[in-house]
């Protein structure tokens, strides 16, 4: 049996003539007589009583229609699922963030977009630190991550700079540093300040680049603390521990407790958002993901809302 016998057939019970099914099927009325012959034979029993000018159906075949409707209905379905999947616009998505990268103002409009974009398809959102986001695209375990370093330096994945944006230096309110009358922040007046760093120990990451920085500029500051996150370095900040210094998408962070002070200029470079993915981009959906953060990126900040 195969699913023309049973698109033959619904044409021949709803239009209860064999010639009129013909036509509506465009084939010749003897075929498609001897099709449904065919497939009584297959089953074993009749599907319609005969008359001399018309064919009706009869109580076997008034149930094996509603299941050959469904069939039809399903295999339908199942091609169009198939289809729906291979152009990128239906399955499932896994997009990784670092916690800082979640809080930047890209990340829900990229959401959103792809969203309204590929209505069909299912977002599954990780949370965790850059190495790990590293590690689960290349197991395949997610299928792109924002992230704050460059991942082209991995051999089997690749990264494009979506935006950039500025540091600048959470301070507990109450301390010296926090008095706006100072001016600027420049990297010199951290010298001997308690600072709190949040780092991993199997990797660099954005507090690296900023030791570095601190080095070059022959600033030792005093690290009081060392943490994995950047939002548990800001909670260390909120209870009076120490300074440190985070990208400018951080600071809706205990506003209350906190004083988030803008570094004078040159001190740091600005921090990159990535958008990281495996360089062979075999799935349409990653593809069509990776585009859409790529397009909406390059929008102007004051005109996203109306993209």
């Amino acid at each position: 049996m195969e699913l023309r016998h049973l698109r033959y057939f619904v044409a021949v019970a709803e239009e209860g003539s064999i010639s009129r099914a013909a036509a509506r099927l465009n084939i010749q009325q003897p075929p498609l007589g001897q099709q449904i012959r065919d497939l009584e034979y297959e089953l074993g029993l009749s599907l319609f009583d005969r008359h001399p000018k018309k064919i009706v159906l009869n109580a076997a075949g008034a149930v094996f229609l509603a299941d050959a409707r469904d069939i039809l209905k399903r295999a339908g379905q199942a091609v169009e699922n198939v289809r729906r999947y291979d152009k990128g616009e239906a399955g499932q998505l896994s997009v990784g963030f670092t916690s800082s990268a979640s809080l930047h103002v890209l990340a829900p409009k990229l959401l959103q977009q792809f969203r309204l974009s590929y209505p069909l398809v299912k977002i599954a959102v990780e949370e965790s630190e850059t190495y790990e986001l590293i590690l689960a695209l290349q197991e395949g375990r997610i299928d792109a991550a924002l992230l704050h370093i460059d991942a082209n330096r991995f051999p089997d994945l690749a990264s494009t700079v979506l935006s950039e944006e500025d540091m600048i230096v959470a301070i507990p309110l109450g301390h010296p540093l926090a008095d706006e009358r100072l001016g600027p922040i420049t990297l010199k007046m951290l010298e001997g300040q308690d600072v709190v760093v949040y780092r991993r120990p199997d990797g660099p990451g954005i507090f690296e680049r900023i030791l570095q920085s601190l080095d070059r500029a022959g600033v030792t500051p005093a690290i009081v603390d060392e943490v994995y996150r950047i939002i548990a370095a800001i909670n260390l900040v909120a209870g009076g521990r120490g300074v440190t210094i985070v990208p400018t998408s951080m600071q809706v962070l205990h506003p209350e407790v906190i004083a988030y002070r803008a570094l004078a200029p040159g001190q740091l470079s600005p921090l990159p958002l990535c958008i990281a993915y495996r360089r062979d981009l075999k799935l349409s959906i990653v593809r069509n993901f990776v585009a859409l953060t790529k397009d909406i990126a390059a929008v102007p900040p004051h005109m996203r809302d109306r993209a």
